[in-house]
């Protein structure tokens, strides 16, 4: 599941999330109040990121858009993610600046650019357990068939992961497992109204896939509650007409852990007063 921040991806974990992904859709338009189109900065990113790995347990991969460069770019960015504490990126073959997958009148790096932004990102990683994911918007550039070419050649130059972004079918999502036929882990990606129809993580499974990502649907749940709270009180002057889509004071706390910052004021604070003004 996706978040965009710190409070997000304590939800997904609170919520039974065993990885969170840090999307970079969600990112950019929380920070800017723009769309995925490539405004944020590396710094922006790896930011975000770092709020959001220190305020969970489990592994947070982040999007890394195109490696915000050319290869030496992409050594910088994966010592940068790889510094924040992230379990892994995926890098796109897009051009800079680049656009979400799902959106048109994208551009394509050549194939061997891409492949040698994934050699310079393996061999960047300081930690062999760092994830490298390498993604492909080709299907919807150039054409499935140059995207499954486009995919073995980013395989044999070190990717962990495969994301191979847009399928427009259960068919081409199978003709993907088939061809890799469980040499590279699958990645898939669940947008809603994007180009691939909605599968679930159980059918995905079935198809051949080790990873589904649902990487913007929380943003687009608070950002819809934002919007109809806002309005609610902006055309009646109060917040009566909205209570029951808030959560509650009490709700408020044990989500933010207000208890355990509480326990540990009791344990180490000292009131150090003695009276005088």
């Amino acid at each position: 599941m996706g978040g965009y921040d710190a409070l997000s991806a304590s939800l997904i974990e609170q919520a039974g999330g065993e990885v969170v992904y840090m999307s970079g859709s969600s990112v950019s338009t929380s920070t800017h109040g723009a769309p995925d189109v490539g405004l944020t900065t590396l710094t922006e990113m790896v930011d975000r990121a770092r709020q959001m790995v220190n305020a969970v347990d489990v592994p947070v991969f982040c999007d890394a858009d195109t490696g915000y460069g050319n290869p030496l770019n992409v050594v910088r960015t994966v010592e940068e993610y790889e510094s924040a504490g992230v379990a892994g990126i995926h890098l796109e073959d897009q051009t800079f600046p680049k656009k979400c997958g799902h959106f048109d009148e994208k551009r394509l790096v050549p194939t061997e650019e891409m492949v040698q932004k994934i050699q310079a990102a393996a061999d960047a990683r300081r930690d062999d357990d760092f994830v490298v994911i390498a993604r492909t918007d080709a299907r919807a550039v150039t054409g499935f068939e140059d995207a499954l070419e486009r995919s073995h050649e980013y395989v044999d130059a070190g990717a962990d992961v495969l994301f191979f972004e847009a399928p427009r079918s259960e068919d081409e999502l199978r003709r993907v497992a088939d061809t890799f036929d469980g040499t590279v882990p699958l990645l898939a990606n669940m947008t809603e109204g994007g180009k691939t129809p909605l599968y679930t993580a159980e059918e995905f499974e079935r198809f051949g896939y080790d990873v589904v990502l649902y990487p913007a649907t929380g943003f687009k749940a608070a950002a819809k509650a934002l919007r109809d709270v806002y309005r609610e009180i902006a055309e009646t002057g109060t917040q009566r007409g909205v209570m029951d889509d808030l959560v509650t004071w009490e709700g408020r706390n044990e989500i933010t852990g207000l208890n355990d910052i509480v326990a540990l004021e009791r344990r180490y604070a000292t009131d150090t007063s003695d009276g005088s003004e």
